[in-house]
């Protein structure tokens, strides 16, 4: 076995970018069947282009996942796609796929953060050099190691994106918590109540007169009308929506006069003012 796996770790490119030890639970999303199924894990390492992740699963080289993650000390989740790379055991690399560039940015600021001195970039460290060596540990030890300087610019962009990202989670709540609102609210145009409802409700109804016009030029369809029903049961405002010009004025008189019964508020026990949908047809024959 270890004749075969030699040759696929010489070829094992080398990290390009700094990486930091880290242990935090990481979620995979990963589809099995072509159903979604969730993984839980450990993330063991993270640098800006992928994690180390211990995961109890069998992963497949190549497979697309979504991983989750939170980094310690920050508010805002890394959220990515992600490729695995490699398994071994329950280790596997993951690679992160179109990740955006403010959470690159603050991985990247993370790792600066944790330590000038990240994780050795895809060399093992199996201990101190052995004796017959010292000219190849030497240059190692006092090459300068590069460091990762986060700019002002970038500083501003992960400031950004973290209030960015609260905020699109206040927004959406916000947003939710309106829609519910106006569904329940009764705004200046009433209560919106379907067709199917308010027909039912209907006390007394005109049926609309044949235009002449529209019968000699052999016209028929149906009106549609927005009508706004008064508590009291009467036809308050009606807008024309659809139908033949030459329908519309007679369904319009006819709907003006017809009666609804009061719509009563389920909680209040009150009659409101509502809004509704309203059709008329007009067939010649």
């Amino acid at each position: 076995m270890s004749a075969g796996t030699a040759p696929a770790l010489e070829k094992t490119p080398q990290r390009n970018f700094p990486r930091q030890s880290i242990t935090v639970p990481v979620d995979l999303i990963a589809l099995r069947s072509g159903v979604p199924e969730n993984l839980p894990g450990r993330c063991i390492d993270i640098s800006e282009v992928g994690v180390g992740a211990v995961v109890p699963a069998e992963m497949l080289v190549g497979q697309s996942v979504t991983v989750e993650l939170r980094l310690p000390n920050f508010g805002v989740p890394v959220r990515a796609r992600a490729r695995v790379r490699y398994q071994s055991r329950l280790r596997c690399g993951l690679e992160f796929v179109g990740l955006p560039a403010e959470q690159r940015e603050m991985i990247r600021y993370w790792v600066h953060l944790r330590g000038s001195r990240p994780l050795d970039s895809g060399r093992r460290n199996d201990g101190p050099a052995k004796t017959g060596a010292p000219s190849v540990a030497a240059p190692l030890a006092v090459r300068p190691r590069r460091r990762i300087r986060v700019g002002r610019r970038g500083f501003y962009v992960l400031i950004a994106f973290i209030l960015a990202l609260s905020g699109f989670g206040c927004w959406q709540w916000q947003r939710s918590w309106n829609e519910f609102e106006k569904r329940l609210r009764i705004s200046e145009e009433g209560l919106r109540v379907s067709p199917e409802i308010i027909e039912k409700r209907i006390l007394t109804k005109v049926e609309p007169t044949y235009p002449e016009a529209a019968r000699a030029a052999g016209t028929e369809g149906v009106v549609v009308l927005d009508a706004v029903i008064a508590p009291d049961g009467s036809v308050k405002r009606l807008r024309s929506v659809s139908g033949p010009d030459l329908l519309v004025q007679s369904a319009t008189e006819a709907v003006q006069s017809w009666k609804f019964e009061p719509y009563v508020e389920r909680y209040g026990g009150t009659a409101v003012e509502v809004e509704t949908t309203v059709a008329v047809e007009f067939r010649l024959h």
